[in-house]
């Protein structure tokens, strides 16, 4: 009888892939995927709830939007400059604890928002508390579960996490507004606080911080050992931020994302509702048209990720930021009581475009920086947040001083072509014939 024994190097193999003999018909990474996008889901709803309460918060205490537009300003400006610590937390202490933490600040500050009655506390508990916990789950959270958890597919993965905001939008934006139409604003402040703790079970109980967790390779890759935890995040995000800061592509990355975030979050989703109010359409129906953006968002980002995987991240970038800019010098003649079709052909053509430039980016800073490109991706994130904190609050005071939005529209309309020509002088690290249809 003949006796087969395996070798050392075979036996060595299946002590290092403990998974490869029962492989899953669906890979973890997209259940990791999943609950990243509720994640992010719960905890962008509270994003649904400033450009709707402008107008209620002015109506109640007397603050002005300045004053209002300075919160949700800090807000922004706390999200992204949270978002690079934050990845660094994630690999100190795993993805699960700092996201469970994250949400917790969300809940709190929107629940506390409830008893406020000066505009101080307007600025701690959204723009402190709720910037904190938002911007830890920002994403650089989503860049941290890509480059951990897949090699391939990585442009598509990050296209449908990154449209995970806008289905957050499209799920609380009408539901918001009708509670704020028929119970007031604090009711719709109660729903966002517990959409972030709905969460928490979800984070807890299915998120794994690693592959290796579950002695899995990522999706498309090879096994690798989870990395120890990393000490020093603090010192280690600020010297990644220094050392990129010497290079050319991180200025003009983080200089067309701060761009993409004025013309976004710091726009159209603070002050488009009011402005729009301003022309004496109902809020329950600009309202609705966010949230029709949050469905062509959705569809946008994913197809965006898609074209990055086939195309020069740089293009795309300048066609996204033409055609954003194009968009908006003709929004103000657009603006009736009523919804008319040139309306909802922008809500449509502007909802492509929302963060499809997050897949670009993400590609360019992961081709630029490789290991470090989560960290980095999490300051240009940063310069995102602060191009919208500044819109915030600036837009608000322009509606103040001139009386309506229209220099704030044309003025962001010329930025965007600023981005796009930004986006064309970033050079490549590889050389032409690496890529797939330049």
């Amino acid at each position: 009888m003949t006796q087969t024994t395996e070798s050392p190097a075979r036996d060595a193999r299946r002590r290092t892939f403990p998974a490869a003999r029962h492989r899953p018909r669906i890979h973890r990474a997209w259940i990791v995927a999943v609950v990243t996008f509720v994640t992010i889901i719960g905890g962008a709803a509270f994003n649904s709830l400033p450009g709707l309460l402008i107008d209620p918060l002015n109506t109640e205490f007397g603050w002005s939007r300045g004053e209002i537009g300075l919160a949700v300003s800090i807000d922004m400006a706390l999200y992204g400059l949270t978002a690079p610590f934050a990845a660094a937390l994630m690999e100190r202490f795993g993805i699960r604890r700092v996201v469970v933490v994250a949400l917790g600040a969300v809940a709190a500050g929107a629940l506390a928002s409830v008893w406020m009655t000066a505009a101080w506390q307007l600025m701690i508990y959204w723009g402190l508390l709720v910037g904190l916990g938002t911007g830890s789950m920002a994403m650089a959270f989503s860049a941290t579960v890509t480059n951990r958890w897949f090699v391939a597919r990585r442009g598509l993965v990050t296209g449908i996490l990154t449209a995970a905001g806008a289905s957050g939008q499209l799920v609380f934006l009408p539901l918001c507004a009708w509670i704020v139409d028929r119970h007031g604003w604090r009711p719709a402040s109660v729903t966002v606080a517990l959409a972030a703790l709905a969460v928490v079970p979800f984070v807890w109980l299915l998120m794994r911080d690693h592959p290796a967790d579950v002695g899995l390779a990522p999706y498309g890759g090879e096994y690798v050992e989870k990395p120890a935890p990393a000490r020093g995040a603090a010192s280690r995000t600020v010297r990644v931020l220094l050392d990129a800061a010497r290079t050319g592509p991180f200025w003009l990355l983080a200089g067309t994302f701060a761009i993409c975030g004025a013309s976004t979050n710091g726009l159209i989703r603070t002050h488009f509702v009011p402005s729009a109010h301003d022309h004496h359409m109902p809020i329950t129906a600009a309202a609705s048209l966010l949230a029709v953006i949050g469905i062509f968002d959705v569809i946008g980002t994913i197809f965006s990720g898609w074209l990055t995987d086939r195309f020069d991240a740089r293009r795309l970038l300048a066609v996204y930021y033409a055609l954003r800019g194009i968009s908006l010098l003709f929004l103000p003649m657009l603006l009736h009581p009523t919804v008319e079709p040139p309306m909802v052909f922008f809500i449509v053509f502007y909802g492509l475009d929302w963060v499809a430039t997050v897949p670009p980016t993400l590609a360019l800073c992961r081709e630029q920086y490789g290991e470090d490109s989560a960290i980095v991706f999490g300051w240009v994130l940063a310069s995102h947040q602060v191009g919208a904190a500044l819109v915030a609050f600036l837009g608000g005071v322009a509606r103040d001083y001139f009386g309506s939005y229209d220099v704030v529209w044309y003025a962001a309309g010329a930025l965007c072509a600023m981005a796009a020509l930004m986006a064309l002088v970033i050079q490549r690290v590889r050389e032409p014939s690496d890529s797939v249809l330049r």
